[in-house]
């Protein structure tokens, strides 16, 4: 059976998120064996000193949630956060460029981020933010783009990708089984998936891990190892 709770980037990143939220989900990444806390950028130092012990890696988030900051501050906060620690970087494309698409600025965008990430050692994650770039061309673009840049990991969504409906309301939908296996596809042999938003137990993460990815970002990690826990003791 795979061990799902391993591929997990334990989220704690939630806008109320305070201090006590961090510790306790730093304590609880390691006593599950994640493979990565991924927090706020300005957590990232307090993260490593917390999992100073911890084989539990920390990764951060860079132009988040929205992705719409200069590629220079992207840059900037991308080498900010491997001097205080972090190993993983999750950055999140312009999406307003992706949807006009300016692939020349998008390409930039990513580059400027996996030219930090390559000299400080770090891996990186783009995220599509799948919620609002919903067309498959673009999405198989932006596979594309990844692969000629040399990033690590194509990834879904932040998990605040939330779009109006005709109603009025907000709706989210996060990982899908079609992008996951879209982007599996799409993506050469070196980059790899990353299924993050909308996963909240065991079979919701089995299912993208059958679709091809390899790494899961949520925050319903302790339900996650529960349910794997209950499924292992049924053979």
């Amino acid at each position: 059976m795979t061990d799902l709770v391993s591929l997990i980037d334990h989220a704690i990143l939630h806008p109320t998120a305070t201090a006590s939220n961090l510790e306790e989900g730093c304590r609880l990444a390691d006593q599950l064996g994640v493979a990565t806390v991924c927090v706020k950028p300005y957590w990232v130092a307090a993260a490593t000193a917390l999992l100073e012990e911890s084989s539990v890696g920390v990764g951060t988030v860079i132009g988040f949630p929205h992705g719409s900051n200069n590629p220079a501050v992207k840059a900037a906060e991308a080498e900010r956060a491997c001097d205080d620690g972090a190993t993983e970087l999750d950055m999140v494309v312009n999406v307003g460029q992706v949807l006009e698409g300016a692939w020349q600025s998008v390409q930039e965008d990513i580059a400027v981020v996996c030219e930090v990430a390559r000299r400080r050692g770090a891996l990186l994650k783009v995220i599509f933010e799948t919620d609002f770039v919903t067309a498959d061309e673009d999405k198989t673009r932006l596979c594309q783009i990844c692969t000629e840049v040399g990033v690590d990991f194509v990834k879904t969504s932040t998990g605040f990708g939330y779009t109006r409906q005709e109603e009025g309301g907000y709706a989210y939908r996060g990982a899908t089984e079609h992008d996951i296996r879209l982007m599996a596809e799409s993506v050469g042999p070196s980059v790899r998936v990353k299924a993050s938003g909308g996963i909240r137990g065991y079979q919701d993460a089995l299912r993208m891990v059958q679709l091809g990815a390899s790494r899961l970002g949520t925050s319903a990690s302790a339900e996650i190892a529960r349910q794997q826990g209950t499924d292992e003791s049924s053979y």
